[in-house]
């Protein structure tokens, strides 16, 4: 299926200023997605600056690089999850970069196909991984096999769900009686789990914080978020910047207390009288708390409206 016009990129402005990128600089598009923002970092450097985008979704990359067409040459696309960022890089002999993108959002082109699972507003199979091929287990085996117990940690962490040990135990019942196969089933059993004052009274779709926390545990997004600011890090040119936009407060504080970290020279407990870890500084945080999307951008694309922008610079 092809990427759908209506796809707007987050923040896009706001990143473009903060990465500034050059004609002759190279960058890492570490989430590629639907190419937006590598397609505005090449028409601000006029096609003259290379970059590597990467994506898991092979659906994803195939339209980014019918979007990118344009700039044959300038642009490189890796399959591969961006925790893997260290393995493209040195395919292509490059080194270092001058600067990274990281947008966490799911993208428009999962969240509208049905058969993708993502989504609770049309009804579709259980998958919801990024990757059809990863050898991951799709959320359908998670929601039909996992006990109790671990659905109401993933629903109450991931998701920071309130009524989760209500939801797990409204799943495992159904389960015994049927199988849970599509995306509105799910959602049928969620919202029926919430208490009735309280599903009236939801801005949201009761589902919406049960999809998103299987989906962080389906694709393991945490994980591969730690994995990845480890390694992009040490790629990073002098002076070049790391931009990454979340959507979870989950992911907002993994970036945060990594980029906390790692402006400082020392991070050993406080009650040691002298350092012991030899840890050196690596970032400069240039963003002390998180921006985020103007009014008028929230207007035109609501999906934007949770998005939180973090900015480090390599020292």
């Amino acid at each position: 299926m092809e990427a759908r016009a209506t796809h707007i990129s987050v923040m896009r402005d706001e990143v473009m200023h903060w990465i500034a990128p050059r004609a002759g600089g190279r960058y890492l598009d570490a989430t590629l997605g639907l190419g937006g923002h590598t397609l505005q970092l090449l028409a601000l450097t006029q096609g003259q600056a290379q970059v590597l985008g990467l994506d898991r979704d092979r659906q994803a990359l195939n339209a980014a690089q019918a979007r990118l067409a344009d700039y044959v040459g300038a642009v490189h696309f890796a399959h591969t999850s961006f925790q893997h960022c260290t393995d493209p890089l040195q395919e292509l002999g490059w080194d270092l970069v001058d600067g990274v993108i990281a947008d966490l959002g799911v993208s428009s082109l999962q969240l509208d196909q049905p058969e993708r699972g993502f989504s609770f507003l049309h009804t579709g199979p259980l998958d919801m991984r990024m990757d059809v091929h990863s050898g991951l287990e799709p959320a359908s085996a998670l929601v039909n096999g996992a006990a109790l117990e671990r659905l109401r940690r993933i629903i109450g962490e991931y998701g920071e769900e309130p009524m989760a040990g209500r939801i797990a135990r409204a799943i495992v019942a159904a389960r015994q009686t049927q199988r849970i196969e599509t995306t509105l089933d799910l959602a049928r059993i969620v919202s029926e789990a919430y208490p009735a004052k309280r599903r009236a009274l939801a801005r949201n779709h009761p589902a919406t914080k049960t999809f998103q926390a299987l989906r962080i545990a389906v694709n393991r997004e945490l994980e591969e978020l730690e994995q990845f600011l480890e390694r992009v890090v040490d790629v990073l040119r002098p002076g070049a910047r790391l931009a990454v936009i979340s959507f979870h407060s989950l992911e907002d504080r993994l970036v945060k207390h990594f980029f906390r970290r790692e402006s400082k020279d020392c991070v050993c407990p406080r009650e040691y009288p002298l350092c012991q870890c030899g840890h050196q500084r690596k970032l400069t945080v240039l963003t002390r708390k998180p921006l985020v999307p103007t009014e008028e951008e929230i207007a035109s694309n609501s999906r934007s409206r949770s998005a939180k922008l973090r900015i480090a610079e390599r020292v």
